[in-house]
């Protein structure tokens, strides 16, 4: 069960940094926001695509969390 577990691990890591990388860069990075970037980002709703991105995004890092602390008890609790 452990090895199944730490196998969804790094495929769901694999497919996160993949969703994360297709997603559109906001602004400048960091040196927009220190640069006056808020004011872009304050009411800007992400539209098509970006918005599937985000939302896939928020979904695979509760899976990956929730793994990685399945993966934690399972450590823990073998027998």
């Amino acid at each position: 069960m452990l090895a199944a577990a730490k196998v969804v691990l790094a495929v769901l890591s694999v497919i996160l940094i993949a969703v994360i990388l297709l997603q559109s860069g906001r602004s400048a990075g960091l040196s927009g926001v220190i640069t006056g970037g808020p004011d872009q980002m304050v009411g800007r709703r992400a539209r098509g695509m970006d918005s599937f991105l985000a939302k896939v995004t928020v979904v695979l890092a509760v899976l990956f969390f929730i793994t990685t602390f399945t993966i934690a008890y399972l450590f823990v609790h073998q027998s």
